[in-house]
């Protein structure tokens, strides 16, 4: 019951209360890019979604329009060349993941879940099937993300994310929703060009 609806309904009420609620710090931040470098505010990329379908991700752009498409950010050659003054604060703060509350409230994602891969990270892809993970929405934050995040190499980050299928329950959701928060307050994990990165 819980996988199946009740965690839906969460996540829409969420996503809705978190699009009114923080839509003064949307502006704000549209703003800041927007004046900072040429080019959108939102960044769009093909990702792995539920049962390896497709969907195009939302993230505040914090790259320079020039940068290499459809690379994690690890594979650049120099990485903070490529990243924007705001940008670099949007990533320490984990602020450019908030547009994924759009892909959470059409269904693309779930607020807890594993981090969407990208569309060619096929290594990362063959290892979460090894546990089932990628038959689960994927989410904005997860199990593997407060465990680690960055820092995680490959193998270690689907076991992660295999155990959060495992586990999945509004109990261990709300441990990860909570954990989350002290985890982007401490900046866990995150490593600008990490193994296991996919921030861009």
């Amino acid at each position: 019951m819980y996988k199946r609806y009740i965690k839906r309904g969460i996540d829409i009420l969420l996503a809705l209360a978190g699009l009114i609620v923080l839509s003064p710090i949307f502006l704000v931040l549209c703003i800041a890019i927007k004046l900072d470098t040429p080019g959108p505010i939102f960044f769009r990329q093909k990702r792995v979604g539920i049962h390896k379908t497709y969907f195009q991700i939302l993230k505040f752009r914090t790259m320079r329009i020039d940068t290499p498409k459809d690379m994690p950010t690890h594979m650049l050659k120099d990485p903070e060349q490529w990243i924007t003054k705001t940008g670099k604060f949007l990533r320490k703060t984990s602020l450019d993941e908030l547009p994924q509350i759009i892909n959470i409230f059409r269904g693309d994602m779930a607020v807890i879940g594993p981090r969407p891969a990208l569309w060619n990270q096929y290594d990362l892809i063959a290892e979460r099937d090894k546990y089932g993970a990628n038959d689960v929405l994927p989410g904005l934050t997860g199990w593997a993300q407060i465990n680690g995040r960055d820092e995680l190499e490959i193998p270690v980050k689907a076991r992660l994310d295999g155990e959060y299928v495992k586990k999945m329950s509004f109990l261990f959701d709300l441990r990860c929703f909570v954990e989350t928060i002290f985890s982007v307050a401490k900046h866990d994990g995150v490593v600008e060009g990490g193994t296991g990165s996919m921030k861009k």
